[in-house]
């Protein structure tokens, strides 16, 4: 029983080939929507080109002085103070903390925690709470999270400012885009289908989802933001971003979302389609339904 069980389990060179159809065919309007954002940007070799220029610490103070010059005076002071070792070390808290019973104790790294800082609006209060660790003695954040409006503080130098600090203090950072669904594009944001419009990856027209994309290689082109989302294409592609479901259950977009899925759990999609359509006609029906959802306008299984 248990063999035969199993072998229920195979994914068949006809999946792999239909899911390959799918996404190359020529025909396939998801598919060719995709590229045609992408290609703005150009060749994935191109994208990423152009995120590491853009990234590089001297380029973003360089912007910056022409948007903000009074924060490039705060980046230099963070400069100068991770140089000369300022800040308090792991070994040096934990004494604070501990006293001389540290140093005999042994600590489970397995078990580290990151100080996240969730959220973290405004470049001026990242300044506040560096001059307030360098003071006291206290550990500065690993981790920040801001929610601020893209264009907002593109417009006023936080973003760039941010960007240049957390490679300075060597920090881990998520930027939250705006094209998000909040605006009400996505309708289950706001009542009882909050849960569901968050990671069911439902609520949102495919334009909603492209528009993501297309704001995503915007920033990740001019600043390198690690903005997690809709990017299995894109990593099939030339590893552009790394992935995360939530971010594109908040696009709302369940065509764009299936790639992820497909590749992330190794077309185990497909396996629990097999295992519960097992009679048969139901599989073909079952696709034939996927591609008339997806606009794939060919007959291929």
């Amino acid at each position: 029983m248990g063999d035969q069980l199993r072998d229920r389990l195979e994914v068949t060179p006809d999946v792999l080939d239909a899911i390959n159809g799918l996404l190359l065919d020529p025909g396939s309007r998801v598919v060719n929507d995709f590229l045609a954002v992408v290609e703005k940007y150009g060749t994935p070799e191109e994208i990423n080109r152009k995120a590491q220029e853009a990234r590089k610490l001297p380029n973003l103070i360089a912007r910056l002085r022409k948007v903000k010059p009074s924060y490039v005076a705060d980046l230099e002071w963070l400069i100068e103070q991770r140089d000369r070792e300022a800040f308090v070390s792991i070994a040096d808290y934990r004494r604070e903390v501990l006293g001389d019973r540290a140093d005999g104790m042994t600590f489970n790294q397995d078990f580290a925690v990151t100080l996240e800082i969730s959220a973290l609006q405004y470049f001026p209060f990242l300044i506040t709470e560096a001059r307030q660790a360098v003071e006291r003695g206290e550990l500065m954040p690993g981790r920040f999270i801001r929610v601020r409006k893209m264009k907002e503080q593109e417009a006023d130098g936080d973003l760039l400012a941010v960007a240049a600090a957390m490679q300075i203090v060597g920090a881990s950072y998520m930027e939250t885009l705006d094209t998000k669904g909040t605006d009400g594009s996505n309708i289950h944001l706001g009542g009882p289908e909050t849960i569901t419009g968050y990671f069911g990856g439902v609520g949102q027209p495919n334009e909603h989802a492209l528009q993501w994309l297309d704001e995503f290689l915007y920033y990740y082109t001019t600043l390198y933001n690690r903005v997690a989302g809709l990017g299995s294409r894109q990593r099939k592609m030339g590893g552009i971003i790394s992935i995360s479901w939530g971010n594109v259950g908040r696009i709302g977009n369940p065509t764009y979302s299936c790639p992820y899925f497909l590749r992330r759990y190794k077309l185990s999609l497909f396996v629990v389609i097999y295992l519960t359509l097992p009679k048969k006609g139901q599989k073909e029906q079952a696709q034939a339904g996927c591609r008339r959802y997806v606009g794939h306008k060919t007959a291929r299984n």
